[in-house]
């Protein structure tokens, strides 16, 4: 078979061997081969065994029709003009040893049945179910060669009950034979032909389509930068797919162009952010200097300048982490939050007798994190609030004692250790609220860069758990971290 079908590729155009012929056992188009012969030969095989069933019942009644025409002749001529020998004869005629006629209950036997080596099986064409239908050819073509059928059906050309013949069944095992043969020839040209027709007309509707889309998308994996082919004007399905194929390609490709622009900006954007944070290092380094001089004017303006150089080397930094391609895996351990919770706060600036920090936690509560990560997004937050709290203009002059204060809770839920940080700022202005977590968007404080909150997100992401506003105004800001554990 292997043979047969390399000849076959081997006298194909080019062309045609690739839109027609199977490409290897595990392809699409081979097994849509397969499953066309199966079915085809399953639909023919369907239509064999009830054609095999009329055949045998066809025969069999053919028997009894000519029994009856037989007996009805004989019976007619006047009495004594055939010999018993004749009407034999002629009772034999259609093939059957035995002819019996029932009539308002009595049986007569025409023909008397020679003594037989085994019982006939009875077959009551009158009434017989779909299977035992099925069944007779089945037992006809497998039975001994001595078997003998007795059918009984109901007369057509006479009056009486029904007519029995018993016919041997040798003669209707061979013509069954011959005739599933031949049914059988022409059931595989037929299915061969549909077969065949039917694999054409799908391999030029589905194969050659989808082959075409395989090839567009695996030269596109090889070189995202390659033409994509024209797609069909087809509006089915497969021309759907061909369009929206080609439409995401595009867009691939735009975002690729784009990204390595990005890229090239990035390295770009990393050399000028180390060149300028070696030159904000001298430039603390000179204003620690000044701090011993005895200038007035320069002690006025030394903590201008320092905060001005603080905020420049906050902003590279904050670029820096944003830039890196991904941030590390976390490494997940039970963390307890209370001391987190302190050295963050030392990290963020707070002071007992400025912005100060209150803890509401359980006793011995733990979240189970990075701990160098939540580190960071504690310090992300806690700053936030902190220079929320301290560029609240008018705020010193309205507050006795700390200048506020930045609460940290913790409770357990089923499935989830949540955090809360609440401080008692201004709040976040609304134009600002929705796109808080966007790149570069900062919450109103000179001194923030816009990249703490997008940070921490995805720090919280990676963990399997979420950063989110849950509310803000006049009274202050509730950020709300949710661990899994």
């Amino acid at each position: 078979m292997s043979g047969l079908l390399d000849r076959l590729k081997a006298r194909l155009p080019g062309d045609w061997r690739e839109r027609f012929m199977p490409h290897g056992p595990d392809g699409l188009s081979s097994r849509l081969l397969l499953l066309t012969v199966l079915f085809t030969l399953a639909v023919q095989a369907l239509i064999l065994g009830p054609n095999a069933a009329s055949f045998h019942e066809r025969w069999l009644m053919d028997r009894l029709q000519a029994a009856e025409l037989a007996s009805v002749g004989v019976e007619a001529l006047p009495y004594s003009a055939v010999d018993d020998q004749t009407a034999e004869q002629l009772l034999r005629i259609g093939g059957v040893s035995a002819v019996a006629i029932s009539d308002q209950g009595v049986m007569r036997q025409l023909l008397q049945a020679p003594n037989l080596a085994r019982t006939p099986d009875f077959i009551d064409l009158r009434r017989r179910s779909l299977g035992a239908r099925l069944l007779d050819p089945i037992r006809t073509l497998f039975g001994p060669e001595d078997r003998s059928i007795r059918a009984r059906a109901a007369p057509r050309y006479r009056s009486g009950d029904f007519i029995d013949v018993v016919a041997p069944a040798q003669p209707l095992k061979i013509e069954l034979r011959a005739f599933l043969l031949n049914s059988l020839l022409v059931s595989i040209l037929i299915s061969v032909v549909a077969g065949g027709l039917l694999y054409a007309g799908l391999s030029f509707l589905v194969i050659q389509p989808l082959r075409r889309v395989t090839r567009s998308i695996e030269g596109f994996a090889a070189d995202p930068q390659t033409v994509a082919p024209t797609p069909s004007d087809r509006h089915d399905e497969i021309g759907r797919v061909e369009r929206e194929l080609a439409v995401m390609q595009e867009e691939v490709r735009q975002a690729l162009r784009s990204r390595s622009r990005l890229v090239a900006l990035g390295e770009a954007v990393a050399k000028i952010n180390h060149d300028l944070r070696n030159m904000l290092t001298s430039a603390q380094i000179a204003s620690e200097r000044l701090a011993d001089s005895a200038d007035p004017q320069v002690a006025k303006a030394l903590p201008r300048l320092e905060r001005a150089l603080g905020r420049a080397a906050a902003l590279t930094r904050n670029v820096l982490d944003y830039g890196k391609s991904e941030e590390p895996a976390p490494v997940l351990d039970r963390v307890s939050l209370a001391p987190a919770v302190t050295s963050a706060a030392e990290d963020a600036g707070l002071e007992s007798h400025g912005v100060r920090l209150v803890k509401a936690l359980p006793a011995r509560f733990a979240v189970q994190a990075d701990a160098d990560q939540l580190h960071r997004i504690l310090v992300n937050l806690m700053r936030n609030a902190r220079q929320a709290i301290e560029g609240d203009a008018g705020r010193a002059a309205r507050k006795k004692g700390p200048l506020g204060s930045i609460l940290v809770e913790g409770a357990s839920e089923p499935g989830w250790s949540v955090v809360r940080i609440v401080d008692d700022g201004p709040g976040i202005p609304p134009r600002l609220s929705g796109k808080l977590f966007e790149p570069f968007v900062s919450g109103g404080s000179a001194e923030g860069t816009g990249l703490g909150l997008t940070i921490s997100r995805e720090l919280a992401a990676a963990h399997g758990g979420e950063l989110r506003l849950v509310e803000t105004g006049p009274t202050g800001t509730t950020f709300e971290l949710r661990l899994p554990g």
